[in-house]
């Protein structure tokens, strides 16, 4: 089964920190680019970061200096450490894969379910 798992998604305070982790299933042997998306509730969903192998990341304007994203490779797993977060930041998180490799295939475009952040007082 090709899966990405999100979790780590929950309530915080304005100002507050959250670290969301993506895990790949075992049937994944091979990751590049890795993302995180986020759609709020009423808008489109939006590129949030994304990392490559080598470690380099690209952020929206809206997180820069917020958000940071990571990976250990060897775990497979990707992070989002979101700090300083404001009600905008409220949406459904959703970890990406444009390319995955597995011993039976190429897929593409995998998706994880979605972990929700809500940002309330």
């Amino acid at each position: 089964q090709v899966q990405l798992v999100e979790s780590g998604g929950g309530l915080v305070q304005p100002g507050g920190s959250l670290r969301l982790s993506c895990a790949a299933s075992r049937s994944i042997l091979s990751l590049n680019e890795m993302a995180w998306y986020r759609q709020a509730p009423g808008k489109e969903r939006e590129l949030v970061a994304t990392i490559v192998s080598d470690g380099s990341t690209n952020y929206a304007d809206s997180v820069k200096g917020r958000f940071t994203i990571s990976r250990d490779n060897a775990k497979k797993t990707v992070f989002l450490q979101m700090n300083s977060q404001n009600p905008e930041d409220t949406a459904v998180y959703y970890c990406n894969a444009p390319r995955v490799v597995t011993s039976f295939g190429t897929y593409l475009q995998i998706w994880g379910q979605g972990t929700l952040v809500t940002v309330s007082s």
